[in-house]
């Protein structure tokens, strides 16, 4: 008898080992791989326990809790440090445009809602960007319409370079 259930626990560790390789080779992503090694692992730990079952060994005890113990934390290791894969263009839930998007002028990027966002550098750049003659802008020299931005002439030359920023947002 007891030799009849360690011929069928062979089988089904066999069978289990056999897909699992097969699961490892095909993926598709890399949590499907890490669930097929530690089904690898698991039909290695219950194989060893059918060969201790078997002959009466317990100094492989030791062994199946080494083992045991090596693949919990590896899957748990992965399991934590997985990246998320995104989903492939036509799939459902994957968008046809990237959440956002950064422009080719002066690192201002454009959120999904239209709305643009200035970079730190861009910034910068727009605060200290000078004239030909290498003197600052002022006044409304810095805008492309070359107009003050108020009659009163009280702004100062980084008011009018710098664009009104509120909350990391530049507006429009």
């Amino acid at each position: 008898m007891m030799i009849a259930v360690a011929v069928i626990a062979t089988l089904l560790l066999a069978a289990a080992a056999l897909l699992a390789v097969v699961r490892l080779e095909r993926g598709p992503s890399m949590l499907d791989r890490t669930i097929a090694f530690d089904v690898l692992t698991t039909a290695l730990v219950g194989a060893i326990a059918v060969e201790a079952a078997l002959s009466r060994r317990t100094e492989l005890v030791p062994i199946l809790v080494v083992l045991s113990m090596v693949g919990f934390v590896g899957s748990v290791t992965i399991a934590r440090f997985a990246a998320v894969e995104p989903p492939k263009d036509g799939a459902p839930g994957s968008r046809s445009t990237p959440r956002r998007r950064r422009g080719r002028a002066g690192g201002v990027g454009v959120e999904p809602d239209g709305r643009r966002e200035a970079s730190p550098d861009a910034l910068a750049r727009t605060a200290l960007e000078a004239a030909p003659g290498g003197e600052a802008r002022s006044g409304g020299e810095a805008r492309s319409g070359g107009e003050p931005r108020s009659a009163g002439g009280a702004e100062t030359d980084a008011d009018a370079a710098t664009p009104a920023v509120t909350e990391g947002r530049e507006t429009p």
